[in-house]
């Protein structure tokens, strides 16, 4: 098969969906869909978050120094991706989609009562990188519906997690392989 050339782009693909929550001085809460996301490191537990500095929630998160990162299963794609397109600053986020606020165990960031996993996070650093500034939290407390742990982990069957692919959202469907396998012969 021949490769053509194309200009450089955001082609990783998939990337998880997730709805990122932030609180103003005033516990004032936030919500911001984001697909620039990914694990930075294992010990100790660490995820990047990437955010136009132009977004309201990138300055929320640069005050408070906090952030929860909730993840929404395949139910709440209509208010994931309307967090996406409206701004905090003009509306309650929350009161607009029908979500609800929890409050957190670490952070004053919410959790999102709906989404099956939420992830409370510490910002450890902030690196300006263009259009975006990418926020490293440290990963202080994880919370999940008990309908979709497994023993001590998530079955992603039940948390149906959503995938962003450029302009596209797309579900997960089945497992093909498990870490590991090929070593096995």
């Amino acid at each position: 098969m021949a490769k053509v050339s194309i200009n450089p782009t955001t082609l990783l693909m998939p990337v998880p969906v997730v709805m990122v929550t932030a609180a103003d001085k005033d516990n004032k809460p936030n919500i911001i869909t984001l697909a620039w996301v990914g694990t930075v490191c294992s010990d100790p537990p660490m995820v990047s978050i990437s955010i136009r500095p132009s977004r309201f929630s990138n300055n929320l998160i640069k005050q408070s120094q906090e952030f929860v990162v909730n993840i929404p299963d395949e139910s709440l794609l209509r208010q994931t991706d309307k967090c996406g397109v409206i701004s905090g600053k003009d509306f309650d986020k929350f009161d607009e989609v029908g979500l609800t606020a929890l409050d957190a165990d670490k952070v004053s960031a919410p959790l999102i009562k709906e989404c099956p996993i939420n992830i409370e996070c510490k910002v450890k650093r902030v690196i300006e990188l263009g259009a975006h500034d990418m926020f490293i939290g440290e990963i202080l407390a994880v919370h999940a519906d008990k309908e979709v742990v497994s023993g001590s982990s998530v079955d992603i069957s039940k948390a149906m997690p959503v995938a962003y692919c450029p302009h596209e959202y797309w579900s997960l469907k089945e497992k093909i392989g498990k870490y590991g396998f090929s070593a096995k012969g």
